[in-house]
Order: C-alpha cells, then structure tokens, then sequence
C-alpha cells in the first residue's frame, strides 16, 4: 500500500520571465501571448502626478487632451508613467512610494505583471521639486570639458534611478542656428562638434547610471523660420545631413542612446513623426540604432491638427507607426482606441504594431522589468518602513553636497569672460552699486526647464525647494567689508525706466558698478528666455540697454554681468564696459561662481558655445556661415559678431608657438600629425582653450569658411609650458558632396589653432592627396590632442 504524500510544485517561470533566456526568445513568447490591446498598450504612456501623500499617482489633466480613467486601461497594461515627479511638487521620498504603489497596481492589473517605464525630464538636473538645479545646456557647451558633463550627468541619473525613473528627456543635440529661437537656453550651441561631443558625454553618463537617455529633438527643430517656436524648417539635405544631423550620429554611435524623440518640425513638406526615411531609413538602417523612438509630446496628434497629413487619429497613429515612432507621449490618444479600431478594420496593419512592441519590450526586459525578481520598491527606499508615509518625508535628499560640488565645478568653468580692461579682478572695492534687475532675483540663475520654473511656478504656495541665494548674497559674501547699494533700475522686460535715475545716483557715489541684467526664464511667453518665448531682435529686454547705457553714462567704471538663455547685443557697452561677464543659466552655485570670478577667487575659462552678435537685427547668423554669409560690400548689414564662437578672456597670458607639421600631404584616407607649445606667460594660472578649426578654401560644394573639428583644455600654472601633440584624420574633411555622398576630397586645406573662431594664433597649410573618398557613418569623428610637458618648462 502507497501513502499519499504531498509533493510541494512551484509554477513554472512562463518563458519571457526568464532571465536565463536570451531577450529575443522572451520578447517573442509574450508577444505571442498578447492579444492586441494588451500590445498596444504598451505603446502609450499616461501623464500622472505622484501624491505628495505617498499614494497612488493621478492622471495629469491637460488642457489638451481627455481626462484619463486608469481603471479601464491598466488591465490592458501600460507602457510608460509621464513625469511622476515632474508634474506637481512632490518630496522625493514620497513621490517615490507614490510611484512604487502605483507600479505595483499597474503590474497586479495586467495578466504578464509588466511595469511601466517612468520617465522624467533632466535638461538642467532632474526636474523634481528638491533636485539640484544645475547649469543649462548652453553652460555645458561653454565649459568645452565632456569629462565634466560626463560626471554631471552621472549624478543625475543616480538620482532619477534611485527613486524609480528610468528614461530621460535628454539631452537636446539640437544646433543654434538663429538664437532669436527662445529654446536656446536648452541647446549646447552653434557648432555641430561641440553639441555632439558634450552632448554623448551626457548621454554615456545618464546611461552608465541605468538610465535611459533620450536624444532630441530628431530633427531640424532649431532650424526653424525666423526663430519661431514650432514653424517649418528652412534647410536643405545638405545643411540637415553637415549641421544638424551630426551630434545625433555622435551619440547614437559614441553615446549608447538608447531612445530619440523625434521633432515637432516639417521638412520641405515630411513632418518628422511621419518620416521614415529619417526614423527608419537613416537612424535604424544606416545608423544601427536599436532602442526606441518616442513621440515628442503630443507630436503624433499634431500630424492631425497641426500639419494636416492626416484626416483622423487613426491615420495620425498609423503615420507615425510606419514611420518608426515606438511610443507616444505624453498620454494615450491616437495609439488608444482609435489605432485598435484601426487595425481592426485594415486600416493599419498588425506588423507595423509588432515592430514597435518588439523594440519596448526589449527595452524593459534590459531595464530588468521582465525579471521574476522585479520589485517595485526603488533603491532609495529599501529598508524603508513602507507603511508610515509621515517617516519618509526628507528622507531622501536630492541636492546634497555631491550634486552641490558638481554643480559648482559646471558653473564656475561655464562662466565667460568677454572683456575686461583691468577692472577685473576687483581689488577690494570700498562702495559697490550693484544694479538691474537680476541682482536680487534667487531664480534668475534658472532655465525654463528647472523644476522651480517649470512646475513650482504654478505653486506659488510652496516653498521652492532649494537653496538658491542671489548675487547680491553671494557678492556680500565674498566682499565683506565692502559698502553696497543695491537698485533694481528697471525690471527684465517690464520697460519701466522710472527706477534708472536712483540706478545711475548710486553709480556716481560708488567705486564700481555692477549691472546684473538679462532673462527670465518661462514657458509661452511667461518669460524672456524658454521654450515658446521666442523674440524678434537680440536688444536687451526691457529697458535694460537704457538702463545700461546710463550706467555707462555715470563715470563710474561698470562691469556688465548677464545672467541669460540666449546672447545678446549689448550696443555701447562691448567698448565701454570696464568688463563684460557672461553666465548662461548657471544654476543653483551660478551666482557664488560669478561671485568668485568678480573677486579673483575663480579663474575664468569658459567659452562662448555662441556667438554675442554686435547688432541686434543681424539673425539668422552664425559662425558656421559660407563666405556669402560674412560681412560684404555689396550689403550695409554686418553680421560679423561682438565677441566669437570660441570667445572666452582668462586673468592671465598665453603664448602659443612651435608649430610643427610631421608631414604636409597625407592621402585622403590618412592623417595629419601637428604639435605646437602653449605656455602661460602670465602671473596666474589659468585655463587656454585650444580650438582646432578647418578652413577648406577650394571644394566642390560650398563650404562654411571654418568649423570646429576638435578642441582640448590646457591648464598651466603660471610660467609653464605645455606641448600639444594632435592627430587629423582626413575624415574630419568630410562633407556632404553634389550626389549627396559624404566624401573626402583631395586638394589644400587649413588647420587652424585658434583661441577662438575669431583669433587664429597658428595655421597649419596641408594637402590631401590621392582620389575622391566616399565615407559614411563609421568614419573617424575625431582629432586626438595629447598633452605633454614642454622641454624646458
């Protein structure tokens, strides 16, 4: 006789949560098992706000869209959560309970328990009430140091993950080409190279931290007319495939990205959601990308109700599908019922459906989100009493004195020098008039897309989260025994010049003066810098010239400090300003950095990621422009700038000799090998910022007459030396011929060391030999600068 003996089973792991088999194997078992709702939601995201409760997030009503209800479509699953922290101020710790119970009702509602994606936005910092606020884009591009960026942008994806998030909005490659565009703050700047460079140096450090970073805007967004926010785009093939398309490349083969949003913007008819020559042909099929393609938000609709391609939102879905949008965002609209009613009726077919799943689904499964193992308690809460959401408030700190040190080290190494007659440092002054309208306004240091700017203004209730002192604060601080008088004169844009004679009083009774003047950051014409506050000339805001130019006027020496999003024309003052000091956004240590290059305590070593034009009606210019774009006889408008791309004044001196050339020819499949010393011959130590430009005088299409090819940082002390050895690949001739090939043709070019796009200090003349040289997109994309101590330093 046998017992019956109860044997203990375990359920086995259904195939796609199995970790031990390959990615490709799993996303096709649950695939399999999907039915087609269940598919296509996982293609859509829903924009939620965390409760500051730590319960479950709300859907975000906007004014464009339907109010969600999460009860119908979680059964079906959902593919991403739009900016639980970014929508309303949350504390961190329990935003982050709120977004975890919410990922554990989303995987409990669908029959394959997958959680969503949580994405974020990071231009400037993890836009989250408490983060850090660091310098904008356009301050990385003017530290000309990736390795910088690299370690920033590390430090922001630690925070996003810590707390749930896994993708980020950024960064944005996009290429100054009329800085009238009100997003310039958010770019790196007008040079393919430099926003290529900076730009993957952010994306590998969102990436080694686990999170994925998004590339945007794909592509042609900043080209477009007269500056307008979301207008057509003006550029040919050429000038698409030479200026604009490069960073995105950049970081697509460099970087790791592992998703691109795709612009808002038409070209020459071919709206960018809606074009698969770029999203499929270009980025997939030639570029080897592999990751996922989100909509820029509510960007598939607008192929509906903006370009007018498409009669219905099933069409709209279906345009963007077939053209290799993966994802939309911000929330469901056309990939909800409308695309199932579509499919259903033939209108779309499945494929396209199954392409765009296949490619999220492995994105979840790397992100782990298919793992048996999965949990939804993020790192940051491990250990946690989960159920006492009173405990948790502070737990979790997103400004702490890491972030603080990096955001410090940008800001200081973003701040520009643009002149100075001896002014600076200032020695002790006895009586400073500190004057304009950003000298005593905490968030003038702040772009539109910081999280006090672009969510707590709506709040006004709540505190703003961060330490964000002035510089009227920090000037106190680092001048103590100093005497200020402190007059705001006239507001950013306000044209209020009632307050300039008290402004121009103090100037006469101080030793130096001090003009804060520049931005406000906002969001559609909230502000003078951001996105949707696009202007019509580069003047000042405001009455802000009228008050600089009294100032001028008082006889007091005044040093002119810009606190801004884009450059501006700044008329009499690039003469007459004892100094000109310019900050791009600089974040929350901006201010004490500006304080410390006022004092001496900071060598500056920024550079201008763009040109400061002179006049302020000279747009679109920039100093990328072919020989007909340069000052001429035959038009009275001169575009030529005040201060260069590539500008930037240092406390000491350089001197840059010894040029030497290995060879003068080399064959349009070889390199060029340049060595030359740089020695500080000043009393100070400072920073020189050695630019590599190409001038090729003669080719077969038109050419800009120079551009940036590659650039390194030189730190000495004062009296040394160093040697700077660097290789040219031909490749780095290359550009985008007649037939529409990218190509390296023979013939004589310039190499150009320069200290800027306007002060060359050593030319190379050298000669490509051999036969025409197709090349495409796994051509060398960069010189190699080794530095040396020079023989007798």
């Amino acid at each position: 006789m046998t017992a019956n003996v109860a044997v203990e089973t375990t359920p086995e792991v259904p195939l796609w949560n199995d970790p031990a088999r390959s990615v490709t194997a799993r996303v096709s078992a649950l695939m399999e098992a999907m039915t087609l709702q269940e598919k296509i939601a996982q293609l859509y995201g829903v924009w939620v706000g965390a409760s500051d409760e730590g319960g479950e997030v709300a859907p975000h009503q906007h004014d464009m869209e339907e109010a969600v209800d999460l009860d119908a479509l979680l059964p079906a699953g959902l593919g991403q959560l739009t900016r639980p922290f970014g929508t309303a101020p949350v504390d961190p710790a329990l935003g982050a309970l709120s977004l975890m119970r919410t990922q554990a009702r989303i995987t409990s509602a669908n029959r394959f328990g997958i959680p969503a994606v949580a994405h974020e936005e990071c231009l400037a910092g993890f836009a989250a009430w408490g983060a850090t606020a660091y310098p904008v884009p356009l301050s990385w591009g003017a530290t000309f140091d990736p390795d910088l960026i690299h370690r920033m942008a590390g430090a922001i994806g630690r925070d996003m993950r810590s707390v749930g998030v896994h993708q980020g909005l950024a960064p944005v490659l996009d290429v100054v080409r009329d800085a009238r565009w009100g997003r310039v703050e958010e770019t790196i700047g007008e040079d393919p190279y430099l926003v290529g460079t900076i730009g993957t140096a952010y994306v590998r450090g969102l990436e080694e931290a686990g999170v994925v970073a998004t590339l945007k805007h794909f592509v042609g967004y900043s080209a477009s007319r007269s500056g307008r926010n979301l207008a057509p785009s003006s550029m040919g093939p050429r000038e698409r495939a030479d200026v604009l398309l490069p960073p995105f490349e950049m970081a697509v083969r460099e970087g790791g990205a592992r998703s691109v949003m795709h612009s808002y913007t038409d070209t020459d008819g071919v709206p960018a959601a809606a074009d698969e020559d770029l999203l499929t042909g270009l980025l997939r099929d030639t570029w080897g990308f592999d990751g996922t393609v989100v909509a820029d938000y509510f960007g598939i609709a607008f192929l509906k109700t903006l370009h007018g391609i498409a009669a219905d939102w099933a069409e709209a879905a279906g345009a963007a599908l077939r053209a290799g949008v993966d994802v939309e965002l911000p929330t469901v609209k056309t990939f909800g019922a409308p695309l199932v009613e579509a499919v259903a009726a033939g209108r779309v077919p499945e494929s396209v459906i199954d392409r765009a799943l296949r490619r999220v689904l492995t994105q979840k499964a790397v992100l782990g989100l298919l793992d048996p193992d999965w949990s939804p308690v993020p790192p940051a809460l491990e250990g946690a009493d989960l159920d006492d959401p009173d405990a948790l408030r502070g737990r979790i700190d997103l400004d702490g004195p890491q972030n603080r040190a990096l955001a410090r080290s940008v800001a200081e190494q973003a701040v520009v020098l643009l002149s100075n007659d001896g002014t600076l440092p200032l020695d002790r002054p006895r009586r400073i008039a500190l004057v304009g309208p950003n000298a005593d306004e905490p968030t003038a240091v702040l772009g539109c897309y910081s999280f006090p700017l672009h969510v707590g203004v709506q709040h006004p209730g709540t505190p703003v989260g961060i330490d964000l002192p002035t510089l009227r604060d920090t000037l106190a601080a680092e001048f103590p025994d100093a005497e200020f008088t402190v007059v705001r004169g006239t507001g950013v844009d306000d044209g209020d010049a009632l307050g300039i004679p008290e402004a121009v009083r103090a100037a006469r009774d101080a030793d130096v003066v001090v003009a804060v003047l520049g931005d406000r950051a906002g969001l559609f014409g909230r502000g003078t810098s951001g996105e949707g506050c696009d202007v019509e000339s580069l003047s000042l805001p405001g009455a802000q010239q009228q008050l600089l130019d009294a100032l001028l006027d008082s006889g007091t020496p005044v040093v002119t400090v810009l606190l801004a999003g884009r450059p501006y024309a700044l008329g009499r003052a690039v003469e007459e300003s004892a100094a000109i000091v310019q900050s791009f956004f600089p974040g929350v240590e901006g201010t004490a950095a500006l304080a410390g290059v006022l004092s001496g305590r900071i060598d500056p070593s920024g550079r201008l990621p763009v040109s400061v034009p002179r006049g302020a009606g000279t747009q679109p210019a920039t100093y990328l422009g072919a020989r007909l774009a340069h000052a001429s006889e035959v038009s009275n408008v001169d575009p030529t700038p005040a201060f260069g791309f590539g500008h930037g004044l240092t406390y000491t001196t350089f001197a840059w000799s010894d040029l030497a050339v290995d060879a003068k020819e080399a064959a349009t499949d070889g390199e060029f090998a340049l060595a030359f010393t740089v020695r500080n011959t000043g009393a100070r130590h400072g920073t020189e910022v050695v630019q590599l430009y190409l001038h090729d005088p003669v080719a077969s299409v038109v050419q800009p007459v120079q551009r940036l090819i590659g650039y390194t940082r030189v730190p000495l002390a004062p009296g040394q030396a160093c040697r700077v050895r660097v290789t040219v690949p031909a490749d780095l001739a290359s550009f985008t011929g007649r037939d529409g090939r990218r190509v390296v043709e023979p013939g004589d070019l310039e190499l150009r060391l320069a200290a800027s796009s306007a002060d060359p200090r050593l030319t190379a003349t050298v000669t490509l030999t051999g036969p025409e040289r197709p090349v495409d997109h796994t051509r060398r994309l960069h010189a190699v600068f080794v530095r040396e101590a020079a023989a007798g330093a």
